[in-house]
């Protein structure tokens, strides 16, 4: 049995390390990706604020020797899930069962300045390593986090307040927080009411249902796209996120994303599983999320193997941790069935930031069997 994984991010590493536990070598799972490690989404903030030096957040997947698991970093150009079949710059690859986890990209080109200089984007490794210098570099100013479209990942307001307070800029530095939700945290009100309050304390502009939607980098404004203006010296943007070009020259998507069971992950094509950013689930769009989605999708993978069917369902449930400044986390621990939502806010407090490091600490372990020690908050 052949099972080819496209993407190796949370969900791609969970699903094949469920394999393996389950079939070692007696099921030959390919997982294939652009990039030579990975890195958490928390690690690029931590090296975008000066926590951590990109090197010691990188995981090669060379190191990832799990049994019945052969690695592949190459560029995906064509898949065709009808016959389970995928080009690459490295062959060919037949599958008897695919799963698609090569989660959203992101598309600065769709906000009209942000390429030519308007703003900076910090959700690619790349963009959050080269952050790091412009941050560095800052000396104060007005600065507009934008969240240009949904979905989206959360963006860190707090963690710059706190670098600014270090290098003793804040006190002539704005920071503006702008994104198209009527809170923070939608799922949460508990979590949203102490992020507000907290954006209160700390002198932070909130502004909930307003998104950006072009830049003008010449004047440094940003327009709103009810046609107010914000000015900035500095402006940090979550790009518009898309799904794969690749995925959608496939024809799985519909309504820009792969529709799938979302109880099962199967879509449209038999035997074709699609998990974490790329699939249209109701869940956000996170690297936790994923892994979810990987757990449910490979106990379907691995009864189907076996000859059996499997009864395990989707509960959408998924934890969050929030930077609250001055050594404190918050967790928010959320929960969807269908249009139901559930999120339920745990600190924030000191005790959690132990918590976030055997989080990340824990994966490294299960993925890629060594030990890595997260960077504290």
């Amino acid at each position: 049995m052949r099972v080819l994984v496209l993407g190796a991010g949370f969900g791609g590493l969970e699903l094949s390390t469920c394999l393996s536990d389950a079939f070692g070598d007696d099921v030959e799972v390919t997982l294939v990706d652009r990039n030579d490690a990975f890195v958490f989404g928390f690690s690029k903030l931590d090296v975008m604020f000066g926590r951590a030096l990109p090197d010691a957040v990188r995981h090669p997947y060379r190191d990832a020797v799990k049994p019945g698991v052969h690695f592949v970093q190459t560029e995906i150009r064509s898949i065709d899930p009808a016959v389970k079949r995928v080009e690459t710059d490295d062959g060919t690859f037949d599958a008897d069962l695919l799963v698609v986890a090569l989660g959203a990209d992101l598309d600065p080109h769709a906000t009209p300045g942000l390429t030519e200089g308007g703003g900076h984007e910090f959700y690619t490794v790349g963009g959050a390593f080269a952050a790091r210098d412009v941050l560095a570099e800052f000396q104060g100013g007005r600065v507009v986090i934008g969240v240009l479209s949904t979905p989206f990942k959360c963006p860190p307001a707090l963690m710059l307040h706190d670098q600014l307070v270090e290098r003793g800029l804040r006190d002539r530095s704005e920071i503006a927080l702008a994104m198209d939700f009527g809170r923070p945290i939608p799922p949460s009100p508990d979590a949203s009411a102490a992020l507000v309050e907290a954006f209160e304390a700390r002198n932070i502009e909130w502004h909930p249902r307003t998104e950006i939607s072009e830049l003008d980098p010449a004047r440094n404004v940003a327009t709103v796209r009810d046609g107010g203006e914000m000015a900035y010296d500095l402006l940090l943007a979550v790009p518009v996120h898309r799904a794969p070009a690749v995925v959608v020259d496939a024809g799985l998507t519909t309504d820009g994303w792969i529709q799938v069971d979302p109880l099962t992950f199967e879509t449209s094509f038999d035997g074709v599983y699609a998990i974490g950013d790329v699939a249209a689930v109701g869940t956000p769009r996170a690297g936790v999320f994923a892994e979810g989605h990987a757990a449910v999708a490979a106990d379907h993978i691995a009864a189907r193997i076996r000859g059996e069917t499997s009864d395990v369902q989707y509960g959408g449930r998924g934890i969050c941790y929030l930077e609250f400044g001055k050594g404190r986390l918050a967790m928010v621990d959320v929960t969807f069935f269908g249009d139901k939502r559930v999120g339920q806010l745990v600190g924030p407090s000191e005790s959690l930031v132990a918590e976030k490091a055997e989080f990340g600490s824990s994966r490294i372990r299960r993925w890629f069997g060594r030990e890595w020690a997260a960077v504290p908050a």
